[in-house]
């Protein structure tokens, strides 16, 4: 059965879940889960729903999930469900990146984690298989702003296979890839030769390397490994194409969303939100739903993996 927080007497400022520690122990199959996107990504009560939905494909597929936020002082990886229905309830959850851990542990703030900061703490407690939706990347007229994710950072340094369906298609992709390029991050088309594009199935962009199975992406993880190549691995699975949301849809959406964000002046970490916001209201909920495929099909897989990894 899923432990509880009130089994754990501790004042540590990282606290694992009695049942994501016990499969860490035993070598046991993990998958770590961000919680941005249950209080920034989706709408109530969708969120709490697909959160839920998300952890048992997990479960389905022969992992255990360990969904990483952060509450009372503490970065919790791993909620039961209590604190995952605070997590998607609250209106005072403040969006943490990597370099706001410490201050908003600190403060004894409330806190959902972005891919940076949920790369960081399940590294720092062993897991190896991450799954989201999308990546964060390089902004769009980040020449003059300078203006890109943590996340790239991080997985330039966390050697952690993150399972995404590239990056978010508000942002530069082709940039974006330069720059996992440059921070020598191996990318993996999964069962494709494009990068994916979010709510598309291709971005445009090409990938250098595809892998067609969970056990091609541990073999290379375990070569990495061996190697003691830093930093880690994106695994770029795409929704199927009968799945996407419709293209034109997709681009005049997304024109009006960038416009209307420069005209409010929404600017750094809060566009993101903003634009996923728009993209629901806009499209009668399309996006909700190719949104929602889109991370239950990476649970599934980053599953998948792990279980593959788990097996040496």
């Amino acid at each position: 059965m899923p432990g509880h927080y009130r089994d754990v007497v501790t004042s540590s400022p990282l606290v694992v879940l009695p049942e994501v520690a016990a499969a860490l122990a035993d070598d046991r199959p993990v998958v770590a889960l961000e919680s941005t996107i249950v209080s920034h990504g989706l709408p109530r009560p969708e969120n709490l729903r697909v959160a839920r939905a998300v952890e048992q494909a997990v479960r389905a597929h022969g992992a255990v999930p360990a969904t990483i936020a952060v509450l009372g002082g503490a970065v919790r990886v791993g909620l039961d469900d209590a604190t995952l229905e605070e997590i998607a309830a609250r209106d005072d959850v403040v969006k943490v990146s990597l370099r706001d851990l410490g201050t908003v542990v600190a403060r004894g703030l409330p806190g959902a984690t972005t891919v940076a900061a949920t790369s960081h703490a399940a590294s720092r407690v062993g897991i190896r298989v991450f799954a989201t939706g999308g990546l964060g990347g390089v902004h769009r007229e980040a020449r003059d702003s300078w203006d890109e994710s943590a996340d790239l950072a991080a997985l330039a340094q966390e050697p952690i296979v993150v399972v995404c369906s590239g990056v978010k298609s508000i942002l530069d992709v082709p940039a974006t890839l330069e720059r996992l390029e440059t921070l020598n991050v191996t990318v993996l088309g999964y069962g494709t030769d494009r990068f994916p594009g979010f709510y598309l199935s291709d971005s445009g962009a090409a990938v250098d390397w595809r892998v067609d199975s969970p056990d091609e992406v541990a073999s290379i993880v375990r070569a990495r490994d061996a190697l003691g190549t830093p930093g880690g691995v994106v695994v770029a699975h795409p929704i199927p194409v009968d799945g996407q949301m419709d293209p034109d849809l997709h681009d005049r959406v997304l024109e009006e969303g960038l416009r209307l964000a420069h005209q409010k002046g929404v600017q750094g970490k809060a566009v993101t939100p903003f634009l996923l916001d728009h993209f629901h209201r806009s499209t009668g909920g399309r996006s909700l739903e190719v949104n929602t495929a889109i991370i239950l099909g990476n649970a599934a897989l980053a599953a998948d993996i792990a279980v593959a990894l788990s097996a040496a």
